[in-house]
């Protein structure tokens, strides 16, 4: 039987999952009552579901107009993205040094799943094979403090690095780039692995428009109207 505390976690779970791929979008309001309801739970497992996604800077609870999907500014949003490059790029160059057979075995078997979603256009299965990647990698590190931080950042810029999967041909060149990464980490070439990873996740010049335009776009779909 799940306590109040599973079922805390495992909504946080899941609203954080919805806001990955777009179902609660950037400013969305997060209703307790509708949650509950949606969710066929009480209001105090929802409340502390909140309250930890708030905690992640996922979402954001402000006086008079309650807990709504956190938005991030482009300005932010390039900051953002520029701090992740360079934990991933951390990450890549410890990961380099100090992989084991297992973890470099564990890579290539997230890489190619990429390539399958590649190859059948899947780019809602090649978010969770990216995920698996990077993951691989911040494991890889062997650095637990800064792991945690990778997967902190990654965790608030998940519904944007999501997004970025749907621009045209950007899982064709999102598997190339993991190519040269995975062959550099592989070979035990540490500067070459953190650099193609700092070019990989950061995000300028055509990359954020397009990746502004996608963003545009999703905001400016409906909201769904609960029946």
């Amino acid at each position: 039987m799940l306590t109040t505390k599973n079922r805390s976690e495992s909504l946080r779970e899941t609203i954080e999952e919805m806001i990955a791929v777009g179902e609660f979008r950037p400013g969305q309001h997060l209703d307790e009552t509708d949650l509950a309801i949606k969710f066929g739970v009480s209001r105090t497992p929802v409340r502390e579901a909140l309250i930890q996604l708030a905690s992640m800077g996922i979402v954001v609870t402000r006086p008079r107009r309650g807990t709504v999907v956190a938005e991030i500014g482009p300005r932010q949003l390039v900051e953002m993205f520029e701090v992740m490059a360079e934990l991933e790029a951390m990450c890549g160059r410890l990961a380099a040094r100090r992989m084991s057979g297992d973890e470099q075995a564990s890579l290539l078997a997230a890489h190619q799943a990429c390539m399958e979603a590649r190859d059948a256009q899947d780019p809602d299965t090649y978010f969770y094979m990216n995920e698996a990647f990077h993951g691989a990698i911040y494991e890889g590190s062997h650095n637990a403090f800064l792991a945690a931080q990778a997967q902190s950042l990654q965790r608030r810029l998940r519904p944007y690095r999501r997004l970025q999967l749907r621009v045209r041909d950007r899982l064709k060149v999102s598997y190339q780039e993991h190519d040269g990464v995975v062959q550099a980490i592989i070979a035990g070439d540490s500067e070459l692995a953190a650099d193609l990873l700092r070019q990989h996740v950061t995000v300028q010049g055509q990359r954020f428009v397009d990746l502004i335009a996608s963003l545009q776009q999703l905001e400016a779909r409906p909201e769904p109207v609960d029946m």
